[in-house]
Protein backbone atom coordinates (compact mmCIF):
# COMPACT_ATOMS: atom_id res chain seq x y z
CA UNK A 1 0.00 0.00 0.00
CA UNK A 2 2.79 2.46 0.79
CA UNK A 3 4.47 1.48 -2.30
CA UNK A 4 1.38 2.14 -4.58
CA UNK A 5 0.91 5.71 -2.42
CA UNK A 6 4.41 6.90 -3.37
CA UNK A 7 3.59 6.21 -6.88
CA UNK A 8 0.86 8.34 -6.54
CA UNK A 9 2.62 10.98 -5.46
CA UNK A 10 5.21 10.83 -8.11
CA UNK A 11 2.33 10.20 -10.81
CA UNK A 12 1.18 13.93 -9.27
CA UNK A 13 4.53 15.30 -9.41
CA UNK A 14 4.60 14.18 -13.69
CA UNK A 15 1.10 15.37 -14.04
CA UNK A 16 2.38 18.86 -12.71
CA UNK A 17 5.03 18.90 -14.78
CA UNK A 18 3.53 18.01 -18.04
CA UNK A 19 5.96 14.59 -18.28
CA UNK A 20 3.70 12.67 -20.50
CA UNK A 21 6.47 9.56 -20.65
CA UNK A 22 7.25 9.18 -16.78
CA UNK A 23 3.93 9.93 -16.09
CA UNK A 24 2.58 7.16 -18.17
CA UNK A 25 5.04 4.80 -16.80
CA UNK A 26 3.73 5.38 -13.61
CA UNK A 27 0.07 5.08 -14.03
CA UNK A 28 0.88 1.30 -15.61
CA UNK A 29 2.51 0.06 -12.32
CA UNK A 30 -0.61 1.61 -10.11
CA UNK A 31 -2.97 0.00 -12.21
CA UNK A 32 -0.74 -3.65 -11.93
CA UNK A 33 -0.43 -2.92 -8.28
CA UNK A 34 -3.97 -2.14 -7.68
CA UNK A 35 -5.17 -5.32 -9.88
CA UNK A 36 -3.11 -7.60 -7.76
CA UNK A 37 -3.88 -5.60 -4.07
CA UNK A 38 -7.23 -6.02 -2.09
CA UNK A 39 -9.94 -4.18 -2.96
CA UNK A 40 -10.42 -2.24 0.24
CA UNK A 41 -12.26 1.09 0.40
CA UNK A 42 -8.55 3.17 0.30
CA UNK A 43 -7.20 0.51 -2.47
CA UNK A 44 -10.31 2.08 -4.49
CA UNK A 45 -9.75 5.71 -3.99
CA UNK A 46 -5.82 4.90 -4.72
CA UNK A 47 -7.24 3.87 -8.22
CA UNK A 48 -9.45 6.57 -8.55
CA UNK A 49 -6.94 9.19 -7.84
CA UNK A 50 -4.68 7.49 -10.60
CA UNK A 51 -7.02 7.42 -13.37
CA UNK A 52 -7.81 11.07 -12.55
CA UNK A 53 -4.37 11.81 -12.93
CA UNK A 54 -4.46 9.63 -16.09
CA UNK A 55 -7.36 11.64 -17.44
CA UNK A 56 -5.09 14.86 -16.90
CA UNK A 57 -2.14 13.42 -18.18
CA UNK A 58 -3.96 12.11 -21.34
CA UNK A 59 -4.98 15.92 -21.81
CA UNK A 60 -1.52 17.20 -21.44
CA UNK A 61 -0.42 14.80 -24.19
CA UNK A 62 -3.29 15.57 -26.38
CA UNK A 63 -4.02 11.74 -26.41
CA UNK A 64 -8.26 11.40 -26.73
CA UNK A 65 -8.00 7.47 -27.02
CA UNK A 66 -5.79 7.52 -23.71
CA UNK A 67 -8.39 10.05 -21.93
CA UNK A 68 -11.71 7.76 -23.16
CA UNK A 69 -9.52 4.67 -22.06
CA UNK A 70 -8.78 6.42 -18.39
CA UNK A 71 -12.59 7.16 -18.11
CA UNK A 72 -13.88 4.02 -18.97
CA UNK A 73 -11.65 2.55 -16.14
CA UNK A 74 -12.42 5.53 -13.47
CA UNK A 75 -16.54 4.98 -14.22
CA UNK A 76 -16.99 1.90 -11.65
CA UNK A 77 -15.40 3.59 -9.11
CA UNK A 78 -17.60 6.93 -9.33
CA UNK A 79 -20.52 4.61 -9.58
CA UNK A 80 -19.34 2.43 -6.19
CA UNK A 81 -19.04 5.96 -4.41
CA UNK A 82 -15.72 6.87 -4.51
CA UNK A 83 -15.27 11.09 -3.85
CA UNK A 84 -12.37 13.16 -4.80
CA UNK A 85 -11.66 16.58 -4.96
CA UNK A 86 -10.93 16.27 -8.46
CA UNK A 87 -14.43 14.56 -9.28
CA UNK A 88 -16.00 17.61 -10.94
CA UNK A 89 -13.05 18.84 -12.90
CA UNK A 90 -12.63 15.21 -14.69
CA UNK A 91 -16.60 15.05 -15.32
CA UNK A 92 -16.25 18.72 -16.65
CA UNK A 93 -13.42 17.39 -19.40
CA UNK A 94 -15.24 14.23 -20.10
CA UNK A 95 -18.26 16.66 -20.99
CA UNK A 96 -16.13 18.51 -23.31
CA UNK A 97 -14.81 15.49 -24.81
CA UNK A 98 -18.21 14.47 -25.74
CA UNK A 99 -19.14 17.74 -27.01
CA UNK A 100 -16.02 17.91 -28.88
CA UNK A 101 -16.58 13.97 -30.46
CA UNK A 102 -20.81 15.50 -30.97
CA UNK A 103 -21.66 12.49 -28.90
CA UNK A 104 -24.57 14.39 -27.72
CA UNK A 105 -26.34 11.59 -26.49
CA UNK A 106 -23.76 10.45 -24.21
CA UNK A 107 -23.59 14.24 -22.98
CA UNK A 108 -27.07 14.20 -21.85
CA UNK A 109 -26.67 10.69 -20.55
CA UNK A 110 -23.84 11.94 -18.47
CA UNK A 111 -26.17 15.04 -16.93
CA UNK A 112 -28.13 12.75 -15.44
CA UNK A 113 -25.85 11.21 -13.63
CA UNK A 114 -24.81 14.57 -11.82
CA UNK A 115 -26.21 15.65 -8.60
CA UNK A 116 -27.74 18.97 -8.41
CA UNK A 117 -24.22 20.04 -6.26
CA UNK A 118 -22.01 19.02 -9.00
CA UNK A 119 -24.07 20.60 -11.69
CA UNK A 120 -23.99 23.85 -10.58
CA UNK A 121 -20.21 23.33 -10.03
CA UNK A 122 -17.83 25.65 -12.06
CA UNK A 123 -15.78 22.64 -13.95
CA UNK A 124 -19.30 21.03 -15.14
CA UNK A 125 -21.57 24.01 -15.00
CA UNK A 126 -18.95 25.92 -18.60
CA UNK A 127 -19.64 22.45 -20.28
CA UNK A 128 -23.81 22.72 -20.03
CA UNK A 129 -23.22 26.40 -20.65
CA UNK A 130 -21.56 25.65 -24.14
CA UNK A 131 -23.93 22.71 -25.04
CA UNK A 132 -26.79 25.62 -24.75
CA UNK A 133 -24.96 28.02 -26.68
CA UNK A 134 -24.43 25.55 -29.49
CA UNK A 135 -28.10 24.01 -29.69
CA UNK A 136 -29.20 27.60 -30.34
CA UNK A 137 -26.37 28.71 -32.77
CA UNK A 138 -24.82 31.49 -30.74
CA UNK A 139 -21.76 30.88 -32.22
CA UNK A 140 -20.09 34.22 -31.36
CA UNK A 141 -20.87 33.50 -27.18
CA UNK A 142 -19.25 30.06 -28.05
CA UNK A 143 -15.92 31.58 -29.15
CA UNK A 144 -15.90 34.28 -26.74
CA UNK A 145 -15.99 31.30 -23.82
CA UNK A 146 -12.43 30.41 -24.75
CA UNK A 147 -11.13 33.33 -22.27
CA UNK A 148 -13.63 32.12 -19.46
CA UNK A 149 -12.19 28.51 -19.18
CA UNK A 150 -12.02 27.34 -15.87
CA UNK A 151 -8.90 25.54 -16.16
CA UNK A 152 -5.92 25.73 -18.49
CA UNK A 153 -6.86 21.76 -19.21
CA UNK A 154 -9.90 22.72 -20.74
CA UNK A 155 -7.91 24.86 -23.32
CA UNK A 156 -7.28 21.43 -25.24
CA UNK A 157 -11.03 20.81 -25.66
CA UNK A 158 -11.66 24.27 -26.55
CA UNK A 159 -9.31 24.90 -29.25
CA UNK A 160 -10.90 21.64 -30.89
CA UNK A 161 -14.28 23.07 -30.35
CA UNK A 162 -13.51 26.50 -31.88
CA UNK A 163 -12.31 24.83 -35.24
CA UNK A 164 -15.35 23.59 -35.66
CA UNK A 165 -17.20 26.51 -34.76
CA UNK A 166 -15.51 28.45 -36.93
CA UNK A 167 -15.75 26.59 -40.02
CA UNK A 168 -19.59 26.98 -39.44
CA UNK A 169 -18.93 30.56 -39.97
CA UNK A 170 -16.35 30.73 -42.30
CA UNK A 171 -19.19 28.45 -44.76
CA UNK A 172 -21.65 31.27 -44.05
CA UNK A 173 -19.40 34.20 -44.74
CA UNK A 174 -18.13 32.73 -47.45
CA UNK A 175 -21.37 32.73 -49.71
CA UNK A 176 -22.51 35.86 -48.02
CA UNK A 177 -19.67 38.61 -48.56
CA UNK A 178 -17.92 39.64 -51.78
CA UNK A 179 -14.62 40.17 -49.95
CA UNK A 180 -14.06 41.50 -45.83
CA UNK A 181 -11.70 43.60 -44.24
CA UNK A 182 -9.22 41.14 -42.26
CA UNK A 183 -9.63 43.24 -39.33
CA UNK A 184 -13.58 42.64 -39.49
CA UNK A 185 -12.84 38.80 -40.39
CA UNK A 186 -10.72 38.97 -37.40
CA UNK A 187 -13.42 40.04 -35.17
CA UNK A 188 -15.89 37.79 -36.64
CA UNK A 189 -14.00 34.49 -36.36
CA UNK A 190 -12.11 35.47 -33.03
CA UNK A 191 -8.74 35.67 -34.19
CA UNK A 192 -6.35 37.22 -31.66
CA UNK A 193 -3.76 38.15 -35.04
CA UNK A 194 -4.27 38.61 -38.58
CA UNK A 195 -1.13 35.98 -38.69
CA UNK A 196 -3.36 33.28 -37.08
CA UNK A 197 -6.35 34.35 -39.48
CA UNK A 198 -4.27 33.95 -42.32
CA UNK A 199 -2.72 30.64 -41.40
CA UNK A 200 -6.29 29.68 -40.74
CA UNK A 201 -7.04 30.69 -44.55
CA UNK A 202 -3.66 29.11 -45.62
CA UNK A 203 -4.47 25.95 -43.78
CA UNK A 204 -7.81 25.55 -44.42
CA UNK A 205 -9.63 28.17 -47.04
CA UNK A 206 -6.66 28.06 -49.64
CA UNK A 207 -9.86 29.42 -52.09
CA UNK A 208 -10.33 32.87 -50.37
CA UNK A 209 -7.64 35.33 -51.61
CA UNK A 210 -5.65 37.98 -49.98
CA UNK A 211 -5.33 41.25 -51.65
CA UNK A 212 -4.02 43.91 -49.45
CA UNK A 213 -6.33 44.08 -46.40
CA UNK A 214 -9.35 42.43 -47.39
CA UNK A 215 -10.22 38.63 -48.24
CA UNK A 216 -11.90 38.18 -51.67
CA UNK A 217 -14.09 35.47 -51.88
CA UNK A 218 -14.99 33.25 -54.99
CA UNK A 219 -17.75 35.11 -57.10
CA UNK A 220 -21.47 32.71 -56.87
CA UNK A 221 -21.72 30.98 -59.98
CA UNK A 222 -25.69 32.04 -59.94
CA UNK A 223 -27.21 35.50 -60.66
CA UNK A 224 -27.23 37.25 -57.75
CA UNK A 225 -24.57 39.96 -56.81
CA UNK A 226 -23.07 39.31 -52.99
CA UNK A 227 -24.27 42.82 -52.52
CA UNK A 228 -27.52 42.21 -52.76
CA UNK A 229 -27.48 39.73 -50.25
CA UNK A 230 -28.84 40.93 -46.89
CA UNK A 231 -25.10 38.89 -45.51
CA UNK A 232 -25.70 39.05 -41.33
CA UNK A 233 -29.46 37.88 -41.54
CA UNK A 234 -28.21 35.35 -44.15
CA UNK A 235 -25.49 33.85 -41.61
CA UNK A 236 -27.87 33.64 -38.49
CA UNK A 237 -30.56 32.40 -40.95
CA UNK A 238 -28.03 29.88 -41.88
CA UNK A 239 -26.71 29.06 -38.43
CA UNK A 240 -29.80 28.49 -37.21
CA UNK A 241 -31.13 26.34 -40.09
CA UNK A 242 -28.14 23.85 -39.42
CA UNK A 243 -28.33 23.99 -35.94
CA UNK A 244 -32.47 22.88 -36.65
CA UNK A 245 -30.92 20.11 -38.79
CA UNK A 246 -29.11 19.02 -36.08
CA UNK A 247 -31.47 18.64 -33.62
CA UNK A 248 -33.91 16.55 -36.14
CA UNK A 249 -31.56 14.35 -37.26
Amino acid sequence: MNDTKALLNELQKSVQVRDVQRGTEILSKIKIAILQGSSSSEQLAIGASALELGVLLAVVAGDLNAFARNMAQLRPSYSRGVQSERKCHVLGLNLMFLLVENRLSEFHAELELLSEKEATNVFISFPIQLERQLMVGSYDEVLSAHSRIPDTSYDFFMENLLETVRDSIADCVEVSYKEMKIEDAMKMMKFDSPQRLLGYVEESRDDWIIEGKSICFQPAISGSKASDIPSMKLIDQSLTYATEMERII
